[in-house]
């Protein structure tokens, strides 16, 4: 590991040690960490005790106290924070408990903890890295055994693998999960690209190649179940199953705006548009049946996960480029998808939530009806992200799908 500064020496980091003191420590027994990790972070404790981190390059600077502006800042109690530094607790698990809060750049958070691996850490916790996939820069999270049933995990539009948290960390105490940010999503690159589900697609094939994935569970959200499904339909070999909890599938109807929406280029969304956290906070408790269910730190941090993302102007355009792929997404077509989907080999598990108002549950019987093998599961009380709104149930009906596939 590489320090920097005259002072930045090692330190015993005991019980009584300050956490610079427990950070500089750690990072004393670390390898350098990679050259794409840059940013500040403020790790503060609710006792006082505070500990800024600059690194860029391979270099670390843990400096005593807040300094400077931090790109992210991670509270919590002083014994948490020295838990999640010396690797006896992994800070997604913490943050699901609610005993750990982030504010600022969320997936610099979730890069962290490349910086305090030691190499003992349990194979449960994330590993966060970054890979070309293509000629996309792709910020992913892998969690779990590194040489078990491979699963992987795609968020929806607006969204960070962040959304996929409560099922991730379960998932990763048996398969190896693999949680990529999406082109134009988090901390991966935003290229100049349609974002359809053909360009999705392609770009997971590259992905998968690149890690040395040959086969995989594919599983999504949202606009990732519409990326999960295009994967399945064009690559079966690779996939051993599918999990599409709520797949923002092709508009059977409400088409007539189409050709209204061909003429507006996502390039318009280069302009500045306003955004809020108050906004991106509403429309994110829209989403669910009940938002009481989900912790208001945890709504605070994906409100200003989307807001930063949202002010870069390639990530805007990126988000818009999809969203306008999702309406125009071709329903009856030549290759249209309701044409396709009865041509869908993967063994199939599709959840729904009755109270979504963004895929309706009406979608359920269609897909039904073209897809007749799969298996199909409606929650009652819940919304668009039953990962997050009912994780022990979902979570529950994912395993006992895999229980059943021929990995």
């Amino acid at each position: 590991m590489t320090l920097s500064s005259a002072e930045d020496g090692p330190h015993p980091g005991g019980t009584g040690a300050t956490l610079v003191e427990v950070v500089r420590a750690q990072l004393m027994r670390n390898p350098p960490p990679p050259a794409w990790l840059r940013g500040r972070v403020l790790l503060q404790a609710d006792e006082g005790d505070a500990c800024t981190l600059e690194f860029a390059k391979g270099v670390v600077r843990p400096l005593a106290g807040v300094t400077g502006h931090p790109d992210t800042r991670i509270c919590a109690r002083r014994h948490v924070l020295v838990d999640l530094v010396r690797g006896t607790c992994a800070g997604v698990d913490a943050f699901l408990r609610g005993q750990l809060g982030v504010q600022g750049n969320l997936a610099l958070s979730l890069q962290l903890d490349v910086l305090f691996d030691d190499g003992r850490r349990p194979e449960r916790y994330p590993r966060p890295w970054v890979r070309k996939a293509g000629r996309v820069r792709t910020a992913y999270m892998e969690a779990g055994p590194r040489h078990g049933p491979a699963v992987v995990a795609i968020h929806g539009l607006g969204a960070t693998n962040a959304s996929l948290l409560p099922t991730i960390w379960d998932l990763a105490a048996d398969y190896r999960v693999i949680a990529p940010d999406l082109p134009g999503h988090g901390a991966s690159s935003a290229p100049r690209a349609p974002y359809n589900a053909a360009f999705f697609s392609r770009w997971l094939n590259d992905l998968l190649d690149e890690l040395g994935v040959d086969r995989a569970v594919v599983m999504g959200n949202s606009l990732g179940g519409r990326i999960s499904l295009e994967y399945g339909l064009d690559h079966p070999e690779r996939v051993a199953g599918l999990v599409l909890l709520a797949p923002a599938v092709a508009f059977r109807k409400l088409r007539q705006l189409v050709p209204l929406v061909r003429l507006l280029r996502p390039e318009l969304a280069a302009l500045p548009l306003p955004m809020s956290e108050g906004l991106a906070l509403a429309g994110l408790r829209s989403i669910f049946s009940r938002p009481s269910r989900i912790s208001g730190q945890s709504f605070e941090a994906a409100a200003g996960e989307f807001v930063r993302v949202f002010r870069d102007p390639r990530h805007r355009m990126a988000f818009f480029a999809a969203l306008r792929s999702i309406y125009l997404d071709d329903a009856f077509g030549e290759r249209g998808f309701w044409k396709r989907l009865p041509d869908l080999e993967p063994p199939a598990l599709f959840v729904w939530g009755r109270r979504d108002r963004l895929v309706p549950v009406g979608f359920a019987r269609h897909v039904t009806a073209a897809v007749p093998a799969a298996r199909t599961v409606i929650l009652d009380d819940c919304g668009h992200v039953p990962q997050y709104e009912m994780p022990q149930h979902t979570n529950a009906l994912i395993r006992d799908f895999f229980a059943e596939l021929a990995w």
